[in-house]
Order: C-alpha cells, then structure tokens, then sequence
C-alpha cells in the first residue's frame, strides 16, 4: 500500500490536489460558487510550477466545456470543474463531448438552479444532466471526491469506454466543509492513472481524423448513439474493475452501490451523497431500539447499477427513496424512478416511497430522517404507502 497522509482539509481543496496528482494537459475552467477553490488552488498549481499543465481561465462555462472539447479532441488530457448554472450554460456541449466520445473529465459542485437564485446544494443541476452520456460518480465525503476523481481518469480514457466522466460532491456540505482525508503519494497517484494515450487524435498528422462531422438523413448519426449506449454499458465492468483496483491499492472500498445494516433489513433508505452519513447514523440507532433498518448508498448514478440495487433490496418490505432533486411533472424524483425501474422485474416487490428533501440546501435534520424510518416502520407493517413525493421538511 502507498504512503498516505492524513489531513484536515475541504472537498474542494482534496479535488484540486487530485487534479494536480493526475497531471491534465489542459484545464479549462470557470469559477462559479461553490465550485470556484478547485480551480483556483489549481491554478496556484498551476503558478508554482507543481503540475505543468496549461490553465486556461475562460469567459464562461460554455466556453469552458468548448475549450475541453477542442482540446481533448487534439489529444490531451483534459479536466475541469463547474456546478448549477455554469453546468446547465454546458448543456450544448456535455452532449458534444460524450458523442464524441471525449475522456474529459470534470468535478461538479452539487448546487441548486435558479430561479430563485440559491447557491446552496441540491441535485438539480446534475440530475438535468443525467442523459447527456456522461459517466457520473457521487461522493458522500471529501474522502470519496478525491478517489472518485482519480478514478475518473482511467475510467474515462479505458478503450472499452472513452467517455467523459463527471464526478459530483455536495456544495458546500462536501465543497467548503473541513474533513479528515487520507492523501495518496504522487508517484502512487500517477502509476494508477497511468500515461495517456490518445486515440484519433486530431493532431496525429499520420493519422488524420475529422470529429463532430455532420451526419444527417440517411447519414450514421443512429449508429453513433447506438455506439454510445454500448460504450456506457461496458463501462459499468469497467467502472468496477478500476475501482477494486483503487480499493486495493488505497485500502478504501468502493462499489457501484454501499450498503450498510442490509443483511436483514425489513426496511431500507436509498439515497446519494452526503445525505448517506444521517441515514446511517440513524439507522444505527433504530437497530439499537430493535428496528432493522438499512441503507443503501449509490456511488455510481451513470451507469445505473440496476441488478445491483435490486439485489440489495430483496427481502426488504418498505424502501424510501431520497432524492435532492425533482423531476416535474413526473411521478416522483430522478432516484426515485430509477430505483422503481430496477425493481419492476424483482421477484420480491417491496413498497417503495418518494421523499423530496434538502433542496436549495434546506436542513437535513436528524429526526427528518427519522420520520422516514417511522413511516417506513408503519408501512411494511401494513399502512398503506404514500403516493406522491413527500417534501420532507417543506413548511
């Protein structure tokens, strides 16, 4: 195992560190709160002489996923970091960049949308991002946004794969708050993530390639999506086999689901990011007051581990899904239909209910948590479920 060294530190600053410890070619950014000390501590990398990467601070998010875009394409290596808005103005190209099939990778501070303008966290923004092709990772702690990260790069540039990979952690709960994180030597770092070498390269000369071609009626533009699809399907045994490789090497697990407490739950949370450290904790102590309660922590949201929550999920009689984000007009929330879908064809179907908590960083309160468990408590012994998202909290 590698030398590692514990700090005190903010998501944000771990983020950067890792960045710096996977040395881009190219990072393209824009600064947008609560995103904005990742790509100022790299560029102070970047000033000190500590990562030899160009730094290229941009006029918008737009032109910040443009400039990954062209230089990905030309061959490099390319990273970058956004959240909320500045994701939502890289719409156009989050699309360019997965057909493209372009191994950028990018950290994004989970932040709410406007309107109202709000800066605090929810999934929003990234949940409006979910079908744009791109790998996605979330992270509960500050620990898990820098192995995330670092795990992105061989993921994404893996010839099964070549797919952006966005890499999520909560404003300012993971971004902003101090955290004990354990860092990777930078020799270690940089034999895991390995030397890139890029493929169809624009500026291979020998070689030559065109990208982003028009393929209109009758052209392959049908086929293009299809060869998306597959590369992102293959890239769940990818996703798993870099991180076993991760977990060996730094000591931490990592699987495309968590579970805690689940080997005998009747009743069971599912939910994603830094929401998963309340859940746990009271969880914890409704075992202690007999209650079988578990958890279920998605880290891998892009692919969706479909089989694999499904699986976790047998034998429970009631599930709540939490989800930090809406889909208006739907049934309930991105998780939500997600882990309903997963669970259509299982043999056992528990009941599963929908909780709409914490956006625009409203209070994640411990006893909020609770009443889920209650309710869920109430439900598996033979009230009937809720329909409708619950807003958890909500006045």
């Amino acid at each position: 195992m590698p030398e590692q060294k514990t700090v005190a530190t903010t998501g944000n600053s771990v983020v950067a560190e890792a960045f710096r410890q996977c040395a881009p070619d190219v990072v393209p950014a824009y600064p947008i709160t609560p995103q904005t000390t990742i790509v100022e501590e790299f560029a102070k990398f970047v000033a000190q002489g500590r990562v030899h990467a160009e730094y290229v601070a941009v006029e918008s998010e737009h032109s910040a996923m443009s400039a990954c875009v062209g230089a990905s394409a030309a061959g490099a290596r390319v990273m970058t970091a956004t959240s909320s808005q500045g994701l939502a103005l890289m719409w156009e190209e989050l699309h360019i960049a997965s057909g493209m099939r372009l191994p950028i990778v990018m950290a994004n501070a989970n932040r709410a949308l406007s309107a109202p303008i709000n800066i605090h966290c929810d999934h929003s923004d990234v949940m409006g991002a979910r079908d744009t092709g791109w790998v996605m990772l979330f992270a509960e702690t500050a620990q898990e946004a820098y192995d995330n990260t670092i795990m992105s790069i061989p993921i994404a540039e893996d010839p099964e794969v070549l797919l952006p990979v966005m890499t999520c952690l909560d404003g300012f709960i993971t971004t902003h708050s101090i955290d004990r994180v354990r860092l990777m030597d930078d020799e270690s770092v940089s034999a895991f993530v390995g030397e890139y070498k890029p493929v169809n390269a624009l500026l291979d000369l020998d070689n030559p390639v065109s990208h982003g071609n028009f393929a209109g009626l009758g052209g392959p533009y049908f086929e293009f999506k299809r060869s998306q699809r597959e590369a992102i399907d293959r890239s769940k045994a990818v996703v798993e086999r870099v991180g076993a490789a991760f977990s060996e090497l730094s000591g931490r697990p990592f699987g495309l689901i968590e579970t805690d407490m689940m080997d005998d739950a009747e009743v069971a949370v599912v939910v994603i990011g830094s929401t998963a450290g309340n859940v746990r904790h009271v969880a914890k102590q409704l075992r202690a007051e007999g209650v079988k309660a578990g958890l279920v922590k998605i880290r891998c949201f892009r692919p969706f581990p479909y089989a694999e929550l499904a699986a976790a999920l047998a034998g429970v009689k009631a599930v709540a899904v939490l989800d930090r984000a809406e889909s208006f007009g739907a049934e309930g929330g991105p998780l939500y239909l997600e882990t309903r879908s997963a669970l259509y064809d299982a043999e056992h179907r528990p009941a599963v209910v929908n909780y709409v908590y914490g956006l625009g960083g409203s209070d994640v309160k411990l006893e909020l948590i609770r009443s889920v468990f209650t309710d869920l408590s109430d439900i598996a012994t033979g009230t009937p479920a809720l329909h409708g998202p619950v807003y958890l909290g909500a006045r």
